[in-house]
C-alpha cells in the first residue's frame, strides 16, 4: 500500500520530546507528502532535519489558518497531498488545525490520522486516576480571574479532569486548583513527559503544589495537570450551589440568592445563606 493518495491531507502526530516516539508511519508519510503544514516551520524543520526528511513547508497557525486554509484546499483539489503537524503531539489537541481540517472535509476531500503521542493521554496513562471517564480541559485562561471562574465551575465534575499549563504561571494556578477544589483532591502533575528531566508528581493538589514552590526547577518545562473528579455527590451540589449564591447575591437579597442556588443546585439553603428564613 502506498504511504500517501492523492488529495488528502494527512494529521499527523509528533514527538512530544522523544524523538523515538516518531512512528515509522509518520515517517514515511512526512517523506511522501507534497508539503507538510507546520504550526512553526523552524521548528518543524529541526525535527524533519533530525530524522532525515526534507520537504516543503508551509506555515499554518493561529493567526494566518483562516486566510490560507482555501489555498490547501484548492491544492488538494488538484491532487496534492498534504500532511498537517504540530510543534509537539497530536494537532488540534490544544494545537491549530481545526479550520484547515473542517475546510478539507466540507469540501468532500479526505483526511487521514497518522496517530502517535499527546501529552495528555500519556499523563492519563501515567497517573493512576480512573480513566475510564475524562475531562479534556486544555490551557485554561491566562488571567486570573478567568482562571478562576473556570476552576469554581469544574469543582462538581465528576469526570476526571486533565489540563495543560506553561512553565510561568504553573505555580499560581496549582495554588488555584487548590483553592477550587480542595487541597487533599487527588491530582498528578506530569512535566516534561518523555524527556530528559521528565517527572510525575503524585499524591494530592495540595502536596503537589507544595512540591513547586520548594524546587525552582519543578517549574521549569511543559505540565499536564490531571485530577480526580469530585467523588461526593452531596459535596459536588454544595459546591455548585456556593458558586451559584455567590453569582446571585451580586443582585439579590442574600435570602432570595439562596433559595434560587438551591433550588437549583440541589444543596441545602441552609448551607448556603445560614439558615436565614427568606
Amino acid at each position: 500500500m502506498a504511504a500517501t493518495q492523492a488529495g488528502t491531507l494527512y494529521v499527523v502526530a509528533t514527538p512530544i520530546g522523544n524523538l523515538g516516539d516518531l512512528t515509522a508511519r509518520a515517517r514515511e508519510v512526512l517523506a511522501a507528502v507534497d508539503a507538510i503544514c507546520a504550526e512553526d516551520t523552524r521548528h518543524t524543520r529541526q525535527l524533519l532535519g533530525a530524522v532525515g526528511i526534507d520537504r516543503p513547508l508551509l506555515a499554518v497557525h493561529d493567526h494566518n489558518e483562516g486566510e490560507v486554509a482555501w489555498k490547501l484546499v484548492e491544492r488538494l483539489k488538484a491532487g496534492e497531498c498534504l500532511a498537517l503537524v504540530s510543534d509537539a503531539g497530536t494537532p488540534l489537541v490544544s494545537d491549530p488545525g481545526y479550520r484547515l481540517v473542517r475546510e478539507v472535509r466540507a469540501a468532500g476531500l479526505a483526511v487521514s490520522p497518522i496517530p502517535g503521542a499527546c501529552a495528555a493521554i500519556a499523563a492519563l496513562s501515567v497517573a493512576g486516576i480512573p480513566s475510564d471517564r475524562f475531562c479534556f480541559e486544555g490551557f485554561l485562561p491566562a488571567k486570573a480571574s478567568g482562571r478562576r471562574e473556570r476552576l469554581a465551575e469544574l469543582a462538581k465534575e465528576t469526570r476526571t479532569l486533565v489540563f495543560y499549563e506553561s512553565s510561568h504561571r504553573i505555580e499560581e494556578a496549582l495554588a488555584d486548583f487548590v483553592a477550587a477544589f480542595g487541597g487533599g483532591r487527588e491530582a498528578v502533575l506530569a512535566r516534561e513527559l518523555t524527556k530528559l528531566f521528565e517527572t510525575v508528581l503524585g499524591d494530592t493538589l495540595e502536596s503537589i503544589a507544595a512540591k513547586v514552590a520548594a524546587d525552582a526547577n519543578q517549574r521549569k518545562g511543559e505540565f499536564v495537570i490531571v485530577v480526580r473528579g469530585c467523588e461526593d455527590d452531596t459535596a459536588a451540589r454544595l459546591i455548585e450551589g456556593q458558586r451559584l449564591y455567590a453569582k446571585l447575591a451580586e443582585y439579590l437579597k442574600p435570602s432570595v440568592a439562596a433559595r434560587l442556588a438551591a433550588d437549583i443546585s440541589g444543596a441545602p439553603r441552609k448551607a448556603l445563606y445560614g439558615g436565614e428564613a427568606g
